[in-house]
């Protein structure tokens, strides 16, 4: 799990380093292939429907379906990564945090979907330095 996540972590590191908000994603099969990752690029690419969630499983191409992936992201989705979760029946969510935002999971383990949250202490302070500096970027982003 840790290995996974280390993908989604140096994604949300790149998103920090271009400008944007520190998430990131990936999308594995439950064996561990890598089929797309991804970072939070509402900023960069001035889309506020570019979420890390949205950037990993764009970027992992289409499937005839999506039951035997792990989606691993460094924060607990929003409602609309959630909803994309559960469009497409991914089964297991893997969450770095859900300190400093606890979106849509709860919904998503009452529908099935098994959640994993890590409370890993490097996607924790990304977020809680970012928020700190950023705080108006970030409540855009989260819509408040």
């Amino acid at each position: 799990m840790t290995q996974l996540l280390a993908v989604a972590i140096a994604e949300a590191r790149q998103g920090l380093a271009e400008g944007g908000i520190p998430i990131g994603a990936a999308l594995f099969t439950t064996d561990g292939e890598l089929l797309g990752s991804g970072h939070n690029r509402r900023v960069q690419d001035d889309d506020p429907s570019m979420h890390a969630e949205t950037a990993a499983f764009r970027n992992a191409g289409r499937r005839r379906h999506y039951r035997d992936t792990i989606m691993v992201t460094t924060l607990s989705p929003c409602w609309y990564c959630s909803g994309l979760v559960r469009q497409f029946n991914i089964p297991r969510v893997i969450i770095g945090e859900a300190t400093t935002f606890h979106g849509g999971h709860d919904w998503l383990a009452e529908h099935g979907t098994t959640i994993e949250i890590v409370d890993d202490q490097t996607c924790v302070g990304l977020m809680t330095d970012f928020i700190e500096a950023n705080p108006a970027l970030w409540y855009e982003d989260i819509g408040e």
